[in-house]
C-alpha cells in the first residue's frame, strides 16, 4: 500500500474494521464484565476507580468500543485479575487494524524485498508520527479522532520492519514534490526529512529521489509497491482514492517490475539522493 492516509479497497474503512474486530472486542467486553461481577462493582463503580465514564465502561463490555491500554491496565488491577485483562491489550490493538492494514502488514512481515515508488507524500514506512497524523487530519470525509489515532498506531506499528532480522531489502523512489509539500507544516517536514536520512543509513535501506525535470519517466503512471515473500511469488500492490488492489498475476507483476527498474534508474542514486534530502532539510 502506499503512504496515503488510509485508503481501502473493500468501500468503507469502518465496515473493514468492524467486521473483523466484533468478536474480539466482544470477547475481551465479556472479561471486563464477568471480572468487574466478581468484583461486586458497578460500571459506573469502575468507571470511577479508572477514570472512566460510566457509557465508556458500559460500551467495552458491549464491545462497541475498543479498550485503551490504559483502561485494561486499570481495570486489572482495579479487580485483581491479576494480568489477565492486561494480556488482552495486543488482541485488541490487532483487531483494531483494518482489514487492508492487517492484509499489508501481514505481507510486509513476511516480505524478504520490497521497493516503494510514491508520488503525492512521502511514503508510509517512512513517515514521522506527526507526518502520519496530519496526512489522516486532512483526509476527506473528515475522520473523528479515534479513527485517526486507529489509522496512526497501525502505520506506526508497521515500521517494525525496519528492526526485523534477517533484514528484508527495502528500497524506496520519492518524487521530489514529496520532499517540499509541507503537510503539517514547516517543522513536521524538517523532522521528516531527517527521520528520512536517519533510516536511510541502514545498509538494508536505499531511499531515491526522482527530480521533477526528468523529461522521460517510468512512474507517470502512478504510485505501486513490490513485495517478495520469503515463501511465494513476487506481488504488486497499487492504491487510487479509496481502492487498492494486490497484483498476483505474473504478467502484470513483470510489468510493474520493469517499471520499477526504470524507475531507479531515471532517479538520483541514493547517495546524491540523500544529499538532496539534506539539501533540502537546509532550505526548509
Amino acid at each position: 500500500m502506499t503512504g496515503g492516509a488510509g485508503q481501502s479497497g473493500s468501500g468503507t474503512d469502518e465496515q473493514d474494521w468492524d467486521d473483523v474486530a466484533s468478536d474480539v472486542l466482544k470477547m475481551v467486553g465479556k472479561q471486563v464484565k464477568r471480572w468487574r461481577e466478581r468484583a461486586g462493582l458497578t460500571q459506573a463503580e469502575l468507571g470511577r476507580a479508572i477514570g472512566y465514564g460510566e457509557e465508556q465502561v458500559s460500551s467495552v463490555e458491549r464491545g462497541r468500543r475498543p479498550p485503551r491500554p490504559e483502561f485494561l491496565d486499570g481495570a486489572d488491577e482495579a479487580l485483581g485479575a491479576d494480568g489477565i485483562l492486561s494480556e488482552f491489550k495486543e488482541d485488541v490493538e490487532r483487531a483494531k487494524l483494518p482489514k487492508k492494514v492487517r492484509d499489508l502488514a501481514k505481507l510486509e512481515a513476511e516480505a524478504v524485498e520490497m521497493g516503494a515508488y510514491c508520488s503525492h507524500n512521502i511514503q508510509g514506512l517512512l513517515q514521522t508520527e506527526e507526518y502520519t497524523h496530519a496526512l489522516f487530519r486532512m483526509r476527506r470525509p473528515l475522520l473523528d479522532e479515534e479513527e485517526i489515532e486507529r489509522y496512526v498506531s497501525a502505520r506506526m506499528a508497521r515500521q517494525e520492519i525496519f528492526q526485523r532480522w534477517p533484514a528484508p531489502i527495502l528500497s524506496f523512489v520519492q518524487e521530489e514534490v514529496t520532499l517540499r509539500r509541507p503537510i503539517g507544516g514547516t517543522m513536521v517536514l524538517r523532522r521528516q526529512l531527517e527521520r528520512m536520512l536517519e533510516i536511510g543509513q541502514l545498509r538494508n535501506v536505499e531511499i531515491q529521489v526522482m527530480p521533477t525535470h526528468r523529461e522521460d519517466h517510468a512512474g507517470m503512471g502512478g504510485e505501486f509497491r513490490l513485495l517478495e515473500p520469503r515463501n511465494g511469488p513476487k506481488v504488486g500492490h497499487v492504491e487510487v482514492q479509496r481502492f487498492s488492489r494486490v497484483i498476483t498475476d505474473r504478467k502484470e507483476v513483470r510489468t510493474l517490475e520493469a517499471q520499477y527498474g526504470i524507475i531507479r534508474a531515471q532517479a538520483l542514486t541514493p547517495q546524491e539522493s540523500l544529499a538532496y534530502i539534506e539539501k533540502v532539510l537546509g532550505e526548509t
